[in-house]
């Protein structure tokens, strides 16, 4: 029976190579999403994955999504948060909205999927948590305190869910990627790109396949023995 997997933020970017990768593989995946209705449908059209519109900073809201997505595919043994945002700003420019947006979204979402899936995992004696960090989580970057703070945390919520779990058969794991070809760097100016690639040693951005495969690694029944571990993919641009 084909495990079910669900990828928060899971219909553009990275999350969307995720989706796909995952259901390549043979999962039945569920992808989460926020506003864009008319690009959720044509993502689902396109690939056949089932999505899924719900705020996930809401316990509630994550609680009626999961349970619903049960109701569909089957119980949850892989969850991926990806869903992130950015407010960049210097932090003496930072709003209150600014860091409570970020904040709220990257890191406490987090918290909110997690919570409504554990203890089922718990019971059933298996599971795989992949949340997705960022290398400016691990460096730093100037311009994204809230953003940076979020992703640092989600390293450290990380290792302790992994503690907590490690004796029932539920790995937590994240990955931190540096510098990916999105829309979102897409959008960047050329010569800022540039300037960006110029310290990436491998010489260019990663590819959002690239992280999904790592996503694809950690989720294996066979990874039982990764938790608690960060994975690096930044082209060498920071070393940790």
């Amino acid at each position: 029976m084909s495990r079910v997997a669900v990828v928060t933020g899971g219909t553009r970017g990275i999350g969307k190579a995720i989706s796909i990768a995952l259901k390549d593989a043979g999962y039945k995946v569920a992808a989460t999403y926020r506003q864009n209705d008319k690009e959720a449908t044509a993502f689902s059209e396109q690939t056949g994955i089932h999505t899924y519109k719900w705020n996930v900073v809401n316990s509630e809201s994550c609680r009626e999504g999961i349970e619903q997505i049960e109701k569909d595919l089957g119980p949850i043994d892989i969850l991926v948060n990806n869903a992130g945002i950015t407010r960049d700003r210097f932090f003496h420019k930072m709003t209150d909205d600014d860091w409570h947006d970020v904040t709220q979204t990257n890191l406490n979402s987090c918290f909110t999927m997690c919570r409504s899936l554990i203890n089922p995992m718990r019971e059933r004696g298996f599971g795989r948590i992949i949340n997705i960090s960022s290398i400016n989580g691990q460096s730093g970057q100037m311009g994204q305190v809230n953003y940076s703070a979020a992703k640092a945390g989600i390293i450290g919520f990380t290792k302790a869910l992994a503690l907590e779990n490690a004796t029932k058969g539920i790995t937590v794991n994240a990955i931190a990627p540096g510098y990916i070809s999105t829309e979102m760097t897409d959008a960047i100016p050329e010569k800022v790109r540039d300037n960006i690639i110029a310290k990436i040693p491998v010489g260019r951005m990663g590819k959002p396949e690239e992280i999904a495969r790592a996503v694809l690694f950690l989720a294996d029944d066979q990874g039982s023995f990764i938790t608690g571990s960060t994975l690096s993919l930044n082209g060498g641009q920071h070393l940790v």
